[in-house]
């Protein structure tokens, strides 16, 4: 499992916190960020992500519902407005990347607790 993979995880399954995965984050450089932030948005699009899980996410995310990032997050279709987030300037890709993983949180979990629940054999999802 790729190191981007397990930090992303670790954080939907409460065994990272958010500030710990923005710390990492930030030590990539920017292309590095980039592809992190597709990253993400695969995973979202894996978990069936929902524009309920997007409000809960900024909820979640500590980003002021004023900024792009959160702006788009609250649109519909969820699945276009999460790509137009991971293609945002890089001077938003903190923000980005904030929003969109506790929005892979909140979606994750939902899976893990509904389609998951108790035959789940996913590697990332069994990360103990």
């Amino acid at each position: 499992m790729r190191t981007s993979e397990r930090i992303i995880n670790e954080v939907a399954q409460e065994m990272r916190s958010l500030d710990e995965a923005v710390g990492w984050f930030s030590s990539l450089d920017q292309g590095e960020q980039d592809s992190v932030l597709r990253e993400i948005v695969l995973f979202l699009i894996q978990s069936h992500v929902t524009a309920d899980d997007g409000r809960e996410g900024l909820a979640r995310s500590e980003v002021k519902a004023t900024m792009t990032p959160a702006i788009l997050i609250l649109r519909e279709p969820i699945l276009e407005q999460i790509g137009k987030i991971a293609s945002l300037p890089p001077g938003e890709y903190l923000k980005a990347f904030r929003v969109l993983l506790s929005t892979f949180a909140v979606a994750d979990t939902r899976r893990r607790e509904t389609v998951c629940r108790g035959s789940c054999s996913h590697a990332w999802h069994n990360l103990a």
